[in-house]
């Protein structure tokens, strides 16, 4: 933990502080501190970040705003901070490239939490010694390597957020198995209750825009109705 570089963006210096005494108390010792858009950009352009806490509320634009211009840069997992707790706000944040959210007001120890379950789940290139035995996973039109933290999708590498990526690894790996929405939350983001259902579906048209040739009408991850997901692979396509 005490690796990661965390970046905090806030306008309330209060919270940045006090994120950042709970981050180190907690073994995180490399923290960056922005109070706008445009210094966390110049942080994120000069510093490899892992892990970003974004407020949605900034002087200079929202976060829904900068999170896509962050995402050109980076694949970090993006936690959103918010005050907002509609259903389109939070399928804002997904859409734009955020992995998580929390609402305030919140306890800084459940930040700590999500980042903890987060860095459990981290890609293997990140946690694995680069020695490590390679991990191929492949559907033909796409290829998931794990051990580099690499989708290719024919023949090229794709980008993809971690939670993206995180999700579409636990599929390759359950392939032909139908998995519930209850399921994937417990295995991918490691709380069974915290997010609502839409989080999972706007990561399935995230996962869908990468790997499916047309994702209104896709044939590699399915939803079977009623009762959730399925990653085909072989005969079963």
């Amino acid at each position: 933990m005490e690796t990661k570089n965390i970046l905090i963006v806030d306008d309330e210096k209060a919270i940045v502080k006090m994120l950042e005494l709970m981050l180190k108390k907690e073994g995180f010792q490399h923290i960056y501190r922005a109070h706008s858009g445009s210094e966390a950009l110049e942080i994120v352009e000069k510093q490899n970040i892992d892990i970003i806490i974004l407020d949605v509320m900034l002087p200079d634009c929202s976060g829904f705003e900068l999170c896509p211009k962050i995402r050109e840069k980076t694949n970090a997992y993006i936690l959103f901070l918010t005050a907002k707790i509609s259903d389109l706000d939070v399928l804002t944040g997904f859409a734009t490239g955020g992995d998580d959210y929390v609402t305030k007001p919140f306890n800084p120890l459940e930040i700590a939490a999500r980042i903890k379950a987060y860095l459990r789940r981290e890609p293997a290139s990140k946690a694995q010694p680069a020695s490590a035995a390679t991990k191929l996973y492949d559907f033909g039109r796409f290829k998931l390597d794990e051990s580099a933290g690499e989708l290719i999708v024919n023949g090229r590498p794709v980008a993809c957020p971690t939670q993206v990526y995180l999700l579409l690894l636990y599929f390759c790996k359950h392939p032909n198995i139908v998995l519930s929405k209850a399921s994937l939350l417990e295995a991918v983001w490691g709380f069974e209750h915290y997010v609502d259902d839409n989080t999972v579906s706007v990561h399935i048209r995230r996962i869908r825009e990468r790997i499916e040739e047309d994702p209104s009408n896709p044939k590699l991850l399915l939803t079977v109705r009623g009762l959730g997901y399925k990653l085909v692979k072989g005969n079963q396509l």
